[in-house]
């Protein structure tokens, strides 16, 4: 590295350079020292807003303070959370090998899409947040209900509404779709239960760091894939098993939430992992679950002859090994954030090759 300029006259300027800049410097100093004032605000503006956008998304680190009942009724369902389970629609509707370039099956994707992610995983959300609001009041005092930003029986109408909603626009696709078994109906009431059951008491689900992540893994991979691969194709045995063997990634993912809320959960008596084995061991078992299961998945695909899409596949795996050897496994509790926005893309990214593979093969 070079050395840094030194603070000295410099030869080659005449004297009377050096008083004209002497003059000109004076003059910058007075126009900076006017200009300080404003400047030295910009930076707090930025953080508020960006604390505002976490707030309304849903994501860590937002700001309590809104007072908007309907940005208060959006922060509840989290809209960050609804882009997983849209995107699993998209995979499902590749895997089912009947979708066509059609503004009647684009509307009918959205249709999908809304119940899935807005209208299910909005559900799923608020009512998460009903059963969690004492632990949130600890890990995260800023969200709506622990702040006192929006009543509990103003929460408990939005619960049945987008639960009703949802399982609305899912008969209406099974009509559209023809089925004599309502199966995309079937599917959001089972997976609302799910919901409920991962949330609340007795069985609270998300008590045991194995069964409740591993139920909002399939949540999150099995069930949108399901709906989309439902709605433009035969949903068969094997895509039911597939995903839920897929859904062991998402298992992974889900354990990186768990890391923001240790102490909370060490308090209360939850088995999240990192509380039952550790921060560091819990690490090592959410990386490998997302990278040996993908790996299953692509070895699943050189199997039905889809070597192209299996490479493909592994390939998308190598830049996840490296964040998580970057970020994750170094720090979780400080980098789970900046380890999922750097990753997850990739892991997605595979779920549509693999899903592009299944629809190619006819599975």
């Amino acid at each position: 590295m070079s050395d840094p300029t030194p603070l000295t006259p410099d030869s080659n300027v005449s004297p009377a350079v050096e008083v004209a800049q002497g003059q000109n410097t004076a003059a910058d100093l007075e126009v900076q020292a006017n200009t300080a004032a404003p400047l030295s605000t910009t930076a707090p503006e930025a953080t508020n807003r960006s604390a505002k956008a976490r707030q309304l998304l849903g994501m860590k680190g937002a700001e309590a303070g809104e007072t908007s009942i309907w940005k208060i009724r959006l922060q509840l369902m989290k809209p960050i959370t609804w882009i997983p389970l849209i995107w699993g629609v998209v995979c499902g509707a590749a895997s089912g090998g009947r979708f066509s370039w059609s503004l009647e099956n684009v509307l009918i994707s959205a249709a999908c899409m809304l119940m899935s992610g807005p209208m299910l995983t909005g559900y799923t959300q608020t009512i998460n947040d009903f059963y969690d609001r004492d632990l949130d009041a600890i890990n995260e005092p800023y969200r709506p209900i622990p702040s006192g930003a929006i009543s509990l029986p103003q929460v408990k109408v939005q619960i049945w509404a987008l639960l009703l909603g949802g399982i609305g626009i899912a008969y209406a696709l099974d009509q559209w779709a023809g089925h004599t078994f309502p199966t995309l109906t079937a599917l959001a009431a089972g997976g609302s239960l799910v919901s409920y059951i991962y949330s609340a008491p007795p069985l609270k689900l998300k008590q045991n760091g194995w069964l409740g992540n591993y139920a909002l893994g399939a949540s999150y991979i099995a069930l949108p894939w399901w709906a989309g691969h439902a709605l433009f194709g035969d949903l068969n045995p094997t895509i039911v098993v597939l995903t839920l063997f897929y859904s062991f990634a998402g298992l992974g993912i889900a354990i990186v939430n768990d890391f923001k809320s240790v102490e909370g959960d060490r308090q209360l008596g939850l088995k999240s992992l990192p509380v039952m084995f550790g921060v560091t061991t819990a690490a090592w078992i959410c990386v490998l679950m997302i990278d040996v299961f993908q790996t299953g998945v692509a070895a699943y695909l050189v199997s039905i002859h889809q070597n192209l899409y299996a490479v493909i596949l592994l390939l998308l795996v190598i830049p996840q090994i490296t964040f998580q050897d970057m970020y994750f496994l170094r720090d979780p509790l400080k980098n789970d954030v900046k380890y999922q926005a750097s990753a997850q893309p990739f892991l997605v990214l595979g779920m549509l090759v693999a899903a592009l593979a299944l629809g190619h093969a006819g599975v």
